[in-house]
């Protein structure tokens, strides 16, 4: 690398410090020198990369104020304390307790899930399965994987039983002990419960949680 002037890259690092963000362009514009001496003092300044904008822009390392997921925005350019989106999205999908949906990873990275998600159906840590129609990202590590699909099917549950009242509950119950091993789709198509909306994935996850989903007793004489 040539040797710049000190004071020209004091008075460089002062002003990105000022503006916050940057890109290679406007470094090697002010330091004046080339596109690689500029990539090498990014290098030496551990300067933080995008992750998204096809990682064009940098920011100094003292500059992000990282949110609960290691990650910080500033305009529309994000930053992660993890690195690029892929060792972002691995992160977040291996600290998630029941892994996360396609529309869960975009909310949290402040990205559409159309724009990045095409590049991770088959990712080194990460694996995928569908819960419900929707796709869920999981770690491909084997104990977690287990651990974060027991507790989705246990916060399906738990939401199951907030969305149906207990007025809901009895007719749902009266359904299974009428027709033995009856279904969440079947109990869904009755006319009582139909009037009510209640849809089958909410059946599905109160039956789950209170384990009528088991081999179900018969009650009928």
């Amino acid at each position: 690398m040539a040797r710049l002037n000190q004071d020209t890259i004091k008075a460089a690092y002062r002003y990105f410090e000022k503006i916050k963000v940057f890109s290679i362009g406007e470094l090697s514009s002010v330091l004046t020198c080339s596109i690689s001496n500029a990539r090498l003092k990014i290098k030496q300044w551990q300067a933080y990369t995008s992750y998204n904008q096809n990682g064009k822009y940098y920011t100094l390392p003292q500059i992000p104020q990282f949110n609960q997921y290691g990650l910080w925005r500033y305009n529309n350019v994000g930053f992660s304390k993890y690195g690029n989106l892929k060792k972002t999205i691995v992160h977040l999908v291996t600290a998630s307790s029941t892994g996360l949906s396609g529309r869960q990873l975009g909310g949290i990275l402040g990205l559409t899930p159309q724009s990045f998600l095409h590049h991770f159906r088959e990712c080194p840590g990460i694996y995928r399965e569908k819960h419900n129609g929707v796709f869920i990202y999981f770690s491909d590590v084997d104990d977690i994987c287990k651990k974060q699909v027991l507790q989705r099917s246990s916060l399906i549950g738990r939401s199951a039983i907030v969305t149906i009242s207990d007025t809901e509950a009895i007719l749902i119950l009266v359904a299974i002990i009428r027709q033995h091993r009856i279904s969440a789709e079947d109990i869904s198509a009755l006319s009582e419960i139909k009037k009510r909306r209640i849809t089958s994935s909410n059946i599905k996850g109160f039956m789950e949680y209170h384990g009528l989903l088991k081999k179900i007793p018969d009650f009928r004489p």
